[in-house]
């Protein structure tokens, strides 16, 4: 039988090997960063923020909507549809900037095992707008269904992921390639007034998704393996916390890497940001940590830096959003993108951004203004225009005492225009006076920004030929 002491030897043994292992471990994770100088950490981090960001910040609105089922913003697991009958309000807060002229459809894609396949359904009237947006991992929008792409007629398409090799299926018009495993489609259909909700409704509940197996009536293949998905910090910790790049290094297992970013990369992997790995914040040093908050402060003086350029008008909604050749890799444009997550690209929606007054002051519901439609001057569009208040900085929706958050092109026939045929809106927080209202978009106490959009934009709209009028400080 052991003593007593030679099983306190052994236990001291297994401690120390224990303690060893554990010292390698934390030593191999710390190497990978501590490789590299502070300086040569700072410039990387700053890179690897901006370029990550957005697929951060995609995440933390797809968990809300297809992962975590206790949340009040839960849609449906993944490869479901989800209807919105409704237009969004201001209780509606996962996303930033979200439209109230088009109740949304979600469908949360996991294109691991098998191909979906999407029906659509026939509109039930030639001027209905409505479009199926593809967003993937990136947060780039590769490609597009409906109105004016695929038209009004309906139609069975197919979405399969970058593994996928294989034949069309008789009855398919076309397939949708994504280079990432995960994808967010969003369904946008033209709501006209409150009377129209349920066409809309009848319309939404002929939207379809369903497994290649289940459409072709096959055997489904093998389960992917589950997914423990990591729980996301919120919008407010991705600023302020370095777990942003663990999370980060989650959602990287899910994106092939494009061939365009094979050194970039590996570029990342030199502090620690590499798909698949852990991120530990607490084995940095003192330096190193700073070195990355500090390439963190870098990134967003240069997010300010767009945000300025935004306000100026140098840099527009049509450069924040679409495929990754149209991008041309731009992390930072992709990035001031997330101000609007989700946003359209330019061919299916314009989005002219009011920021400040025509004197370059900034918008505030402490003052007074009008935005006037010259006669002929309306938003060039196929579809239909609005302009969307929305309070700072959380961008959202902004309550007020007539519920009423845009105003669009279809509610022209109860808006009073001027004597010449312009139109004229009064956009301030307290009512105009019942005369007024009609043409009244209530603000907030504070600052605020307004979005206008044009869906479907015309040719004029595209080439800058039209340009949109400024806010006025009503004095």
């Amino acid at each position: 039988m052991r003593t007593v002491s030679s099983k306190i030897r052994s236990l001291g043994v297994a401690v120390l090997v224990i303690a060893g292992l554990a010292y390698v471990l934390k030593a191999r994770t710390a190497s990978a960063v501590d490789a590299v100088s502070p300086a040569e950490a700072r410039a990387i981090a700053k890179e690897a923020y901006i370029y990550g960001y957005p697929l951060v910040d995609s995440y933390r609105v797809e968990y809300a909507y297809f992962v975590d089922r206790n949340n009040p913003e839960f849609k449906a697991p993944w490869n479901q549809i989800t209807n919105i009958p409704r237009v969004f309000t201001p209780a509606d807060v996962a996303v930033q900037t979200p439209n109230s002229d088009t109740p949304y459809s979600w469908l949360g894609l996991d294109l691991r095992a098998e191909p979906i396949v999407l029906t659509l359904p026939p509109m039930d009237r030639k001027d209905r707008y409505f479009s199926v947006q593809f967003t993937d991992a990136y947060t780039f929008n590769f490609d597009y269904l409906g109105t004016s792409t695929s038209g009004n007629k309906g139609g069975t398409f197919m979405v399969v992921g970058p593994d996928w090799k294989g034949d069309t299926p008789k009855g398919v018009q076309r397939v949708i390639h994504s280079e990432t495993e995960f994808v967010v489609v969003v369904f946008r259909t033209q709501l006209f007034n409150a009377a129209d909700l349920d066409n809309v409704k009848e319309i939404q509940s002929g939207y379809k998704a369903q497994t290649l197996s289940s459409y072709l009536g096959t055997s489904a293949p093998q389960v992917p393996p589950q997914i423990d998905f990591m729980k996301p910090i919120s919008a407010a910790e991705q600023k302020t916390l370095l777990e942003f790049f663990n999370e980060l290094n989650f959602v990287l297992q899910f994106c092939p890497t494009n061939p365009s970013e094979t050194d970039l990369m590996a570029r990342f992997a030199k502090i620690g940001v590499d798909a698949g790995k852990t991120f530990d914040p607490s084995k940095l040093t003192p330096e190193m940590k700073a070195a990355f908050e500090q390439g963190r402060a870098d990134a967003f003086t240069e997010f300010a830096g767009g945000v300025k350029q935004m306000t100026e008008g140098k840099l527009t909604s049509g450069d924040l959003f679409g495929t990754r050749e149209y991008m041309k890799n731009n992390y930072l444009n992709r990035w001031l993108g997330t101000i609007g997550i989700y946003g359209n690209s330019k061919q299916e929606a314009m989005y002219p951004i009011y920021y400040v007054d025509s004197s370059g002051q900034k918008l505030n519901g402490a003052n007074r203004y009008t935005l006037r439609f010259a006669p002929g001057q309306f938003p060039p569009v196929n579809a239909f225009w609005s302009l969307t208040m929305y309070e700072l900085p959380a961008s959202l929706l902004v309550a007020n005492p007539i519920n009423r958050y845009l105003i669009n092109s279809p509610m022209l026939p109860q808006l009073k225009l001027d004597p010449d045929g312009g139109l004229t809106l009064l956009i301030q927080n307290e009512s105009p006076g019942k005369d007024k209202e009609a043409n009244w978009l209530p603000a907030p106490k504070g600052p605020y920004a307004m979005y206008m959009r044009l869906y479907w934009p015309k040719k004029e709209a595209l080439d800058g030929e039209w340009t949109a009028p400024q806010v006025k400080h009503d004095q």
